[in-house]
């Protein structure tokens, strides 16, 4: 998809609003993700990068509903955001749902074997280490 990075980007942005630290946040994953892509074989790119950026959009609906967010509230409200953010973009429906899997099991035991998601999680592991310094 031409633009896909910029056009997610944008997306987020929109979504977040002026949420400054979680687009931060989304954007140093994204980083990570790509540097650490090239070392899992059969990872899609596209995927990466949608995972990346839309991985905490959870977190919103779970602080507006219950005034806190955990990885549980994270993976419960992120994949049918993230859902209808791809699909607003025309984002392949198969590959979304792969994001979709991926950002509901991103906090938890690994459920799926994708690439995409060791990369996420790995990603996802070196910015919450260095936001906690």
């Amino acid at each position: 998809m031409k633009y896909l990075r910029a056009r997610l980007v944008h997306l987020l942005v929109e979504y977040y609003d002026s949420d400054y630290r979680r687009i931060e946040h989304a954007l140093r994953v994204l980083h990570h993700a790509e540097r650490i892509m090239d070392d899992h074989p059969g990872c899609d790119a596209d995927i990466v990068i949608a995972s990346a950026l839309l991985h905490d959009v959870g977190i919103k609906i779970s602080e507006e509903k219950h005034g806190y967010n955990d990885g549980k509230t994270q993976e419960k409200y992120g994949p049918p955001i993230a859902g209808d953010l791809l699909d607003s973009i025309g984002f392949p429906s198969g590959k979304t749902e792969t994001v979709k899997n991926i950002i509901g099991n991103h906090h938890s035991p690994s459920r799926y074997s994708y690439p995409e998601l060791v990369v996420l999680k790995k990603a996802d592991r070196i910015v919450n280490r260095d936001e906690n310094v």
